[in-house]
């Protein structure tokens, strides 16, 4: 979901530098602002004590990230990390909800772009149950297919690592490699030059 960027601005929307690392905002701080990347891109995560990851979302340029809390006056749910360099629109949470109000066409995409993330915890959560480690890369793979409206019976480059898919799907990345490897001798997948089609 993008906010014209004038509109933003206009409505006292401020542009922030991050550096790559920087965390935009943490697991249980309180959610003041509406954040809409201008350029990089930024990950939501949780960890536990003994620092197992789990990746929420990746966000990039034009996404806006952090909102759900905002309409409800919780907390933020997970930690903000920008994964490369970021220039970062930052609008108050009062100013957010008045242009919500003003112009209903950007709220009606804000409640679809709920729904979307609603439907796809949904789905994501079965997966997770599932615990056959191949059930669960598949459901991610298919889901990143969904959101980027490929054809479903083209091959498509998987854009992450296997690190990033282990901290999305709550798997070690030594069970998505060896998954992979099962996956790429079944035909599942293709695997060319360390890169993932789907």
């Amino acid at each position: 979901m993008q906010i014209d960027l004038d509109l933003l601005i206009s409505w006292g929307a401020v542009a922030k530098k991050y550096k790559k690392n920087e965390v935009v905002f943490d697991e249980a701080q309180d959610a003041h602002f509406y954040y809409q990347i201008m350029d990089g891109s930024v990950r939501m995560y949780h960890s536990n004590e003994e620092g197992k990851e789990f990746t929420q979302g990746l966000f990039c340029k034009g996404e806006s990230f952090g909102s759900p809390p905002l309409f409800i006056d919780q907390q933020y749910p997970a930690k903000a990390v920008c994964i490369k360099d970021c220039i970062i629109l930052k609008l108050s949470k009062d100013k957010f909800l008045k242009i919500l109000d003003e112009y209903p066409l950007i709220l009606k995409s804000f409640l679809i772009l709920l729904a979307n993330k609603i439907y796809s915890k949904a789905t994501t959560s079965k997966a997770i149950i599932n615990q056959k480690p191949e059930f669960r890369i598949l459901a991610f793979m298919d889901n990143h297919k969904i959101k980027s409206d490929f054809c479903p019976v083209e091959k498509v480059l998987i854009p992450y690592t296997r690190q990033q898919i282990a901290n999305f799907t709550g798997l070690r990345v030594e069970t998505v490699i060896r998954t992979f490897i099962k996956m790429n001798a079944c035909n599942k997948v293709e695997i060319i030059n360390h890169k993932i089609f789907y």
